[in-house]
């Protein structure tokens, strides 16, 4: 089995409004970290409902693992770790008890090795000080880290996460990165959600991209960002008049950071030499000038000529 999640023309349409998923043919190779990545509204979330058979699909297909979904939920679902929408949690029992529910409802969970593995699972995502604490006083952060948790009560072949890294202060946020990274070395295939592009960049190996409903692109993240052109970058005491300058020359989307300034670079690469000599005779003190590597953000906005929530 190459493909851990295939699907083929899946589509979700709601009564009376345009396709939440729209088509979508999408391959997540084994052993991957494969980000899915969209703004928030663009059908990640739709799409996962209905890779674990939460909701149906109005047309297509769907396997994960190989096997059909929804009819083979049964089969599928326990060799599954997901994290959906947020966790459902009792707020009245502890972390530590709702992780013993949630092992409890799982009949290929091993009873006499329930204690040591939610122990196990609590220490993975930082939760042992807080697990004899009630859910209802975890903090949004806290309470993403438990639902991660019970995702890894046992092994699972696939890891299934949307936005797990919600309400997570950016210590946190590299944590998380770090047990996904973890996960895949031991041979876990991950399938992360996610509206942030560095989240996507610094840990997917592969990398699918939603708009509207519609795959706009998917492949291993290193090439989607070598098929975009990065942005030219000019380091200069002088930013205000490089502005000026590189708006004169007519260079799009000029946005100066302190003594950086970067805009869209020119279609001809023989025009670069000449602009640089153009900052200099003009002035302009030029410490550093050149095309920086492409990122996923380039690809995206290249693809789809949309902005991005970069940081969250």
């Amino acid at each position: 089995m190459t493909a851990v999640i295939e699907t083929r023309g899946l589509t979700k349409r709601y009564r009376g409004g345009r396709p939440a998923v729209d088509r979508l043919d999408l391959s997540v190779p084994a052993g991957s970290v494969f980000g899915f990545l969209g703004p928030n509204g663009s059908g990640k979330t739709t799409t996962i409902r209905m890779l674990m058979g939460l909701i149906g699909p109005t047309a297509g297909t769907a396997t994960v693992l190989g096997l059909p979904m929804p009819r083979s939920a049964g089969s599928v679902l326990p060799h599954v770790g997901a994290l959906i929408e947020g966790p459902a949690l009792y707020g009245f029992l502890s972390g530590r008890d709702n992780l013993v529910r949630y092992d409890s409802a799982d009949p290929g969970a091993d009873p006499r090795t329930r204690d040591a593995r939610i122990a196990s699972a609590l220490d993975r995502v930082g939760l042992s000080q807080a697990a004899g604490k009630k859910a209802k006083a975890y903090s949004l952060g806290m309470k993403q880290r438990l639902g991660l948790a019970a995702a890894l009560l046992s092994p699972r072949k696939l890891l299934v996460l949307d936005e797990p890294t919600n309400g997570l202060d950016p210590q946190g946020m590299r944590e998380i990165r770090t047990l996904v990274r973890e996960l895949a070395a031991d041979g876990t295939t991950v399938f992360l959600s996610s509206h942030l592009l560095d989240e996507i960049e610094q840990v997917c190996t592969h990398a699918a991209v939603m708009t509207q409903g519609r795959l706009i692109t998917q492949g291993p993240v290193a090439e989607l960002a070598a098929g975009a052109r990065g942005r030219l970058a000019v380091l200069t005491p002088d930013p205000a008049q490089a502005v000026r300058m590189l708006t004169e020359h007519g260079l799009a989307g000029v946005v100066r950071d302190g003594e950086r300034v970067t805009a869209e670079p020119p279609a001809d690469d023989a025009e670069l030499a000449g602009l640089n000599a153009a900052l200099v005779h003009g002035g302009v003190r030029v410490r550093g000038f050149g095309v920086e590597r492409a990122s996923l953000e380039d690809a995206f906005v290249a693809l789809t000529g949309e902005g991005f929530d970069v940081a969250g």
